[in-house]
C-alpha cells in the first residue's frame, strides 16, 4: 500500500510549501521520504542521493522564491524530492519510462528546472552564467547552485568558483557534503558559528573591516587579513573556499531544520558576492538499507521496500565479463592497472580493486585527469585500462587526442554503456565514441557483439602495445554464452563472417549483430540471400573483407549503435577511395546504406523502443534493404511482405 502522507497531500507546489510553519517541516520530510522510497521501489532509479537532500530541498523551496529564484541541481539524480514538490508528484511513477518524467532535471519538463543535468559538476558554471545574465538585464533574483555527491571532485567546479570569486558575483553555492570530510564534524557549536557568521551584523562589520583595511598602512592590512583568516579557519575550516573568493558558511547539519532555516534566510538576505554554504548530509537518510549500503542504493532497479532486495537479471552482465577477464589478465601481468572516474561499481572495477588494491585507482569525477593519468602510466611502461562510460569519456576528448593519440601511448579504453541506455535517456547514451575515436590517428577501435567477443577484446587490448586501443560494450546482460577459460586474442583489423549469402550483405559492428542475424532470416524468407558479418573493428577496417562484400553483393548495409560519422562513414570513405563507389555516390551494382543513430537525441524509453525509433531494429533493416532495391513493401497481416 502507498504510504500515508496527509501533510504532503496538501503541498503540490513551493507556493503551498511556503504556507507551512517551520515546525511542520519535519513531518513533511518524513512523508516526502516515504513517498520517494515507494516511488523508486516501483520504477527503479536513483535513490540514495535524493533521500539525503530531503530536508535541504524542502528548506530551499520554502526560503527562496522558486522558480523566480533559480535553483540549479548538480548531476540531477538527487532531484526526486524536488520534482515531487514542484507539481510533478502525480507523474513520478512514470519517470524513466517512455513518455514519462526524466530521471534528471530537464528544462522542457518544468519551469522549476532552469538547467538540465545528467553529468556532474556543471551547476556552478551554469549558475554563474545566470547570475551574469541577471545582472546584465537588471534583475534581482537569487541564484542557488546545489553541488555534491562527489561532484566537487571535478576540476570544472573549481574553475567556475575561481571565476565567480574573481567576478564577485552575487550567487549562492550549496555544498552538499555526503561522502567526504573536508571540514570539522557537524555539531551545535558549528551550527551556532554558521548562523552568526552568515548574519547581517557580522557581514556588515566584516565589510567595514575590509573597507578600513584599504586605507590603513599595508602592515596593518596584512595583519588584519591574517587575523580574520585564522579566525575563519578555527570556526569553519573554509579558508580554501575563501581563497577562491567565496564567503564560506558552515558546516551545518543538512537534516536539521533548526540549523538550516536561519542560515538559509541569512544568506538569502545577504548583499554579498558569492557565498558557499557547506551542509553535511547522509546518503540514503531515512531508509535503513540505503544507509547501510549507500553504493548499492545509489542507482537501483525495482526493489522490495521491506527487505531492500532488488530485482536482478540472472544473466551475466557485460560489465561483469569485462571485470572478470581483466582480473585474469592482471593475474599473469603485473603491469596491468585499472582506472575509474568515481564509478568503481558501475564499471565493475570494485572487484578488481578487491583483488589488486594497489593497482586500481579511483580518481574521482575527473575523466580528464583519468585519461592523462593513464597516459602517464603508459609512458613509463605500465598497461593501464581506463574504464569509463561512453557518455563520460566525451568529457576527456582533448586528453584522448593530445595526451594519448598524438603520443601514441598504449592506453586501453574500456568503454561501458555503448549505444542507447534506456531509462537514463540522452544524457547517458553512448552515442558518439565511435565517431570521435575512429577519427583519431593511431587509435584501434573495437566493439563487442557478445560476451565472448568482449572477453577476447580484453585479451587483445592487454597484448596490444603498439598504441592506444579502445573496446566498447553495451549496458545490461549478454546472451549467456560460455566464455573459454583462455580466450584468444583477435587479429587486429579482422572481422568474421557468420552467415554467407549472395544478394545482401549486413555488416554489423557491436551489439546489433543479433538484429542483423534476425533480419537476414527474414530476408532469406523473401528470397534475398543474405550475408552477415561481425566487423569487430571500426578501426582499422577489414578492407579485404569489405572489398569482397562490395564486389559480390548488390546491397551492403552497415549497422552500428553510434552516431553518424562513425563506422558507416569509415566504410563509405574506404569504398569511395577504392573506386567501389562513383563520384555521385551510386554504383554500377552495389547499393550502400549506412544505418546509425539518427541526428537527434532520443528520449528515455525501453531500449527496444528506442532502437526502433532509431531505425536499428529488425524491421527497419529489412525495409532499408527493400528500399535500396527499389521494391515496395506491404504489411497486410502485421508482418513484412513483398508488394
Amino acid at each position: 500500500m502507498p504510504p500515508k502522507t496527509p501533510l504532503l497531500d496538501t503541498v503540490d507546489t513551493p507556493e503551498e510549501l511556503r504556507k507551512l510553519e517551520d515546525d511542520q517541516l519535519p513531518q513533511l520530510a518524513r512523508e516526502l521520504r516515504d513517498e520517494m522510497i515507494d516511488i523508486v521501489s516501483l520504477t527503479g532509479g536513483h535513490l540514495g542521493a535524493g533521500l539525503g537532500v530531503v530536508e535541504l530541498t524542502i528548506a530551499l523551496h520554502k526560503i527562496f522564491d522558486t522558480p523566480n529564484d533559480r535553483l540549479i541541481w548538480d548531476v540531477g539524480h538527487q532531484t526526486y524530492p524536488h520534482k515531487i514538490l514542484t507539481g510533478r508528484r502525480s507523474q513520478m511513477r512514470t519517470q524513466r519510462q517512455g513518455g514519462g518524467l526524466s530521471g534528471f532535471t530537464k528544462r522542457k519538463e518544468s519551469a522549476y528546472d532552469p538547467f538540465g543535468a545528467g553529468h556532474s559538476s556543471t551547476s556552478i558554471s551554469a549558475g554563474l552564467g545566470m547570475a551574469v545574465a541577471r545582472d546584465q538585464q537588471g534583475g534581482s533574483n537569487k541564484i542557488i547552485s546545489v553541488i555534491g555527491d562527489g561532484a566537487m571532485s571535478a576540476g570544472m567546479a573549481y574553475e567556475a568558483m575561481n571565476n565567480a570569486g574573481a567576478m564577485d558575483s552575487r550567487m549562492i553555492v550549496i555544498l552538499n557534503d555526503n561522502d567526504m570530510s573536508i571540514a570539522p564534524p557537524v555539531g551545535a557549536m558549528a551550527a551556532y558559528f554558521a548562523r552568526i557568521s552568515s548574519g547581517g551584523t557580522y557581514l556588515y562589520l566584516r565589510d567595514i573591516a575590509k573597507q578600513l583595511a584599504k586605507i590603513l598602512p599595508q602592515k596593518w592590512e596584512e595583519r588584519a587579513r591574517r587575523v580574520e583568516e585564522h579566525t575563519r579557519t578555527l570556526w569553519a575550516g573554509g579558508t580554501f573556499f575563501e581563497e577562491l573568493g567565496f564567503y564560506y558558511v558552515g558546516p551545518i547539519d543538512g537534516h536539521n531544520f533548526e540549523h538550516l532555516m536561519p542560515v538559509l534566510r541569512n544568506i538569502r538576505d545577504a548583499e554579498q558576492g558569492p557565498i558557499l554554504l557547506h551542509v553535511r548530509t547522509q546518503k540514503g537518510k531515512g531508509y535503513g538499507h540505503a544507509e547501510k549500503s549507500a553504493d548499492k542504493f545509489h542507482g537501483v532497479s525495482r526493489f522490495n521496500v521491506v527487505t531492500g532486495k532488488q530485482e536482478k537479471s540472472t544473466a551475466r552482465s557485460y560489465t561483469s565479463v569485462f571485470a572478470d577477464q581483466l582480473i585474469k589478465e592482471a593475474s599473469s601481468d603485473k603491469r596491468i592497472t585499472a582506472i575509474t572516474a568515481a564509478m568503481p561499481d558501475g564499471t565493475g572495477l570494485k572487484k578488481f580493486a578487491q583483488k589488486f588494491p594497489d593497482r586500481c585507482f579511483d580518481v574521482g569525477i575527473a575523466e580528464q585527469h583519468a585519461v592523462t593519468f593513464a597516459a602517464g602510466q603508459a609512458a613509463d611502461g605500465m598497461k593501464p585500462f581506463a574504464a569509463i562510460y561512453s557518455t563520460f569519456l566525451q568529457r576527456a576528448f582533448d586528453q584522448v587526442v593530445h595526451d594519448v593519440a598524438i603520443q601514441n601511448l598504449p592506453v586501453r579504453f574500456a568503454i561501458d554503456r555503448a549505444g542507447l541506455v534506456g531509462a537514463d535517456g540522452p544524457t547517458h547514451a553512448g552515442s558518439f565514441d565511435l565517431a570521435f575515436l575512429s577519427n583519431l590517428p593511431n587509435m584501434v577501435v573495437m566493439a563487442a557483439s557478445d560476451e565472448v567477443e568482449l572477453a577476447r577484446m580484453v585479451v587483445t587490448s592487454a597484448a596490444h602495445d603498439a598504441g592506444p586501443i579502445a573496446f566498447r560494450y553495451p549496458r545490461g546482460s549478454g546472451d549467456g554464452l560460455i566464455i573459454p577459460d583462455q580466450p584468444k586474442a583477435l587479429e587486429i583489423g579482422k572481422g568474421r563472417v557468420l552467415k554467407e549469402g549472395s544478394k545482401v550483405a549486413l555488416l554489423s559492428l557491436g551489439g546489433r549483430l543479433e538484429v542483423a542475424l534476425a533480419a537476414a532470416a527474414k530476408l532469406d524468407g523473401f528470397g534475398l540471400s543474405t550475408t552477415v558479418v561481425d566487423a569487430r573493428f571500426a578501426k582499422p577496417l577489414d578492407t579485404q573483407l569489405i572489398t569482397q562484400l562490395a564486389r559480390h553483393h548488390e546491397v551492403l548495409l552497415t549497422l552500428e549503435e553510434g552516431a553518424i560519422g562513425g563506422f558507416g562513414s569509415q566504410v563509405l570513405n574506404f569504398l569511395a577511395h577504392e573506386g567501389l563507389l562513383d563520384s555521385n555516390g551510386k554504383t554500377s551494382g552495389l547499393k550502400v546504406r549506412p544505418l546509425a543513430l539518427p541526428d537527434t537525441f532520443i528520449d528515455h524509453d525501453a531500449p527496444d523502443v528506442m532502437y526502433e525509433k532509431a531505425g536499428l531494429d529488425v524491421d527497419s533493416v529489412v525495409r532499408t534493404v527493400f528500399s535500396a532495391l527499389g521494391r515496395e513493401m506491404k504489411e497486410p497481416s502485421g508482418h513484412l511482405d513483398l508488394a
